[in-house]
């Protein structure tokens, strides 16, 4: 008969957890979870955990920047261009997320770093002649 009961109740808190969905509490543990994963290098995790957040919480710009550098890890391009957007149109002066997406673009054109050096380059040759 205790387990029963024990069963009634698992069962009632598991209804009331379903109903009310992510608590800030929840958020917090998904956050929590997220992070250890990128820890661990469990990029698909972390990108579950974030996916979790956004769900419960489509404006957090901590979310959607984690979830574009977990994309970007995985190689998922277009999805981390997307979600460096995102976070960028709900926060456009976030120094960490404008950073991010900044090396994103540099890393997507790898001659850009060599035509960085070669413009000095010219650039010193040219003033050597004057």
């Amino acid at each position: 008969m205790n387990e029963n009961r024990l069963g009634g109740i698992l069962f009632i808190f598991c209804l009331l957890f379903l109903g009310f969905g992510c608590s800030p509490s929840r958020l917090s543990d998904q956050t929590s979870f997220g992070i250890w994963a990128v820890e661990k290098d469990l990029w698909d995790e972390a990108i579950f955990r974030w996916k979790k957040v956004l769900s419960a919480n489509p404006d957090s710009v901590a979310a959607h920047n984690n979830l574009a550098v977990a994309y970007e890890k995985k190689g998922l391009w277009e999805e981390a261009r997307r979600e460096y957007e995102t976070a960028l149109k709900l926060a456009p002066q976030n120094t960490w997320v404008k950073s991010n997406y900044q090396k994103f673009r540099d890393n997507l054109d790898p001659n850009k770093k060599e035509k960085e050096v070669k413009g000095k380059k010219e650039e010193r040759d040219q003033g050597e002649k004057k």
